[in-house]
């Protein structure tokens, strides 16, 4: 496969190279064609292996559709996603099962990719079975479902009979069924209370400690992204505005919709860094 990747970005796990794509609006009137709007513009962008990263923006921002593209759910009208210098574009299962195993997708709602009629050891080993991963699935899934703090006891559950926080584990596990080396997880917390919102963020923070596995945390929620990220991109207009470390873009955001997210967070939440210092944070607030 064609390689895109210059030698200054040849570490890059996830990679992406003048992503650009566009929608076409409602028409106004009947004869006229709708306006085509762009929704990613010309992103270049890389993410390394086992970093933890932040997607923030507004709504209509772009940041569905760029997670899209990473998840070769999706083709842009321009440019290419690579994973370690492969190119990756949607195609049959058979043909990117090398990349569905190596990057894994946590929904934002659990309640639509969980099918009611199987059970949690189904639902969890179903990408292993799908995948082919030479493995015993039974053996898997109850790997996993005890990494994200849900015994055996869970196994024979079916979805409606878990909580909000359960079913979020539930749909953790799935993904890292396979042993992923990356994780894309879509407003991951919304939803959830508090309480479970943090048990949520501790299991993602040990996975991705424990196993070195790479975090990208869509969100638009700053707050959130601070607990777990240490770089944080923020997204505007279809253009990725800032790309920072996450505690320097806090002491001194660039761009007007990052001042703007950070205004409405109300409290920072204890950040999981000692580099993050909230003392020097909670002023700009």
């Amino acid at each position: 496969m064609q390689s895109l990747l210059s030698p200054k970005d040849d570490t890059a796990f996830l990679s992406t190279r003048g992503l650009s794509k566009s929608v076409t609006l409602p028409r106004d009137v009947f004869w006229r064609a709708g306006e085509r709007r762009p929704v990613m513009n010309d992103i270049d962008l890389a993410l390394y292996p086992g970093e933890r990263v932040g997607l923030v923006g507004l709504s209509g921002s772009g940041k569905s559709t760029l997670l899209r593209a990473l998840l070769a759910i999706e083709s842009p009208d321009k440019g290419s996603v690579a994973c370690q210098g492969k190119v990756v574009r949607p195609a049959s299962t058979a043909k990117l099962r090398w990349y569905r195993q190596a990057v894994q997708y946590i929904p934002q709602d659990p309640a639509s990719s969980l099918d009611p009629r199987m059970s949690v050891r189904a639902l969890v080993a179903e990408p292993l079975v799908r995948l082919r991963v030479e493995c015993d699935p039974d053996e898997r899934a109850r790997e996993a479902l005890e990494q994200v703090g849900l015994g055996g006891a869970f196994l024979a559950r079916k979805p409606h009979e878990l909580s909000g926080g359960q079913a979020q584990r539930v749909a953790i596990a799935r993904a890292i069924a396979t042993r992923p080396r990356f994780l894309l997880a879509d407003e991951p917390l919304s939803g959830l209370d508090l309480p479970v919102r943090t048990q949520v963020i501790d299991v993602l923070r040990t996975l991705c400690e424990e196993r070195g596995t790479g975090l990208l945390l869509v969100s638009h929620d700053l707050a959130v992204v601070t607990t777990l990220c240490r770089r944080t991109l923020v997204m505007d207009n279809g253009r990725i505005v800032e790309d920072r470390p996450t505690a320097e873009l806090w002491r001194a955001p660039e761009h007007p919709v990052t001042r703007d997210l950070i205004s409405a967070v109300s409290q920072l939440p204890t950040c999981a860094y000692p580099h993050c210092n909230a003392a020097e944070v909670v002023p700009l607030l």
